[in-house]
């Protein structure tokens, strides 16, 4: 017995929803970046905290450990002794409280997203990283509306030279679904870097895909 054609256009939407759901999100940062930083030639760094609470944390070093990583590859230096470092570098993390933001989408109601649980129910197309700075509207029908909670993070670096002279500032911020730390600062410390040091005064929308699977 075939399917009533309104039922098969009610399922067309909804089982291309499936097919994204197991999709994880890109993470999208903006990135803006102002610097006069010198070549590399082996000069040598130390990160400290621009937070006096965060130096000599374990969950600092983790992320300053990241930071470390990039600048090493850029061909700068580990300070043996930090106070005879040519570069000083200042690091500074952290997420707000969260916003609710209510949004209209299209709807079914009991057959469409809505009542399937779009963007909350149980198939999960969203993901904990939101998707960029607006809400994509997709589908047909009538406007459901729903509210949701984001967060704000962002990672903010200086590097100064051993006369204090500021030699670089960037700002990364993103939006994203969930509050956690160490899943947003590694994203961030790799949206900073990307293209580092970056044009002088620019900002960037910076996208970092997910890890692949497995």
């Amino acid at each position: 017995m075939s399917l009533p054609r309104w039922m098969i256009t009610l399922a067309a939407p909804a089982a291309a929803m499936l097919a994204l759901s197991g999709c994880a999100t890109p993470f999208r940062a903006d990135v803006a970046r102002f610097q006069q930083m010198p070549a590399p030639q082996g000069q040598s760094f130390v990160i400290k905290a621009l937070n006096p609470r965060n130096e000599g944390g374990l969950e600092f070093a983790q992320y300053a450990a990241l930071v470390e990583q990039r600048l090493l590859a850029q061909g700068y230096t580990r300070a043996v002794d930090p106070a005879q470092a040519t570069l000083v570098v200042m690091l500074d993390y952290g997420v707000d409280g969260g916003k609710e933001k209510v949004v209209s989408y299209p709807s079914y109601g009991g057959w469409g997203y809505g009542g399937w649980g779009y963007p909350y129910g149980g198939f999960g197309y969203r993901s904990a990283f939101y998707y960029g700075w607006n809400d994509p509207f997709w589908g047909y029908g009538y406007p459901d509306v729903r509210s949701y909670t984001y967060y704000t993070s962002y990672l903010d670096m200086t590097i100064n030279n051993a006369g204090g002279q500021r030699l670089f500032e960037g700002k990364a911020k993103a939006r994203s679904r969930t509050d956690s730390l160490p899943a947003l600062v590694p994203n961030l410390v790799e949206a900073m870097f990307t293209n580092f040091p970056g044009r002088s005064g620019e900002e960037v929308r910076i996208t970092i895909p997910p890890p692949e699977k497995g």
